[in-house]
């Protein structure tokens, strides 16, 4: 596989982290990262509009293939869960909208592909993440080193299973509309 742009998506309302690699071959190469930020005084609709306009430049500029995302997995805090899963479903619309494959990771996938171990702590995924990519630095905050190590953990996967479904196996959505209900 090569020439192959992944966007890594570490979701979040007050901080999403992006991360661009490309897959040449054998090498993964950074491209582009960083951490989208909201204010915490903004509404809730206002930070997820800023980051899906956000999304959508990053996307446009860099033209990924495919982007992974972060799966929700565990919150022991349901109000954190609701407003990272609205982040994330943002994220996922920017891609759809976009013509983007989406993939998701859980975090426990995510530490396996990168450091060995699906318990590691943030800062050996950003350690990894440093040397997996000759990064000069250690990938911060964290949230942008999580956002390269789901880009990363998408590479390793992509390099084992290189398959497409056929567009005539594709399941298309409907509609159902109630009785006596006209579009």
């Amino acid at each position: 596989m090569s020439g192959f742009r992944i966007l890594g998506i570490d979701p979040g309302l007050a901080r999403l982290g992006f991360g661009l690699i490309d897959l040449e071959e054998n090498r993964l190469l950074p491209v582009h990262y960083g951490c989208l930020e909201t204010p915490a005084d903004w509404s809730t609709p206002r930070r997820l509009a800023f980051l899906y306009e956000e999304l959508k430049k990053i996307i446009e500029q860099y033209q990924p293939s495919v982007m992974a995302v972060e799966q929700l997995f565990f919150y022991k805090n349901v109000t954190t869960a609701f407003v990272v899963g609205q982040a994330r479903g943002v994220a996922l619309l920017a891609g759809v909208q976009a013509g983007i494959e989406a993939v998701e990771y859980t975090p426990m996938q995510v530490k396996l592909a990168v450091t060995g171990y699906g318990k590691a702590v943030k800062t050996q995924v950003q350690d990894m993440v440093q040397l997996l990519l000759r990064l000069a630095e250690r990938p911060e905050p964290d949230d942008t080193a999580d956002a390269l190590a789901i880009a990363i953990t998408h590479a390793h996967a992509s390099r084992k299973v290189v398959s497409r479904q056929s567009s005539e196996n594709v399941k298309r959505p409907s509609i159902r509309y109630g009785r006596g209900v006209k579009p």
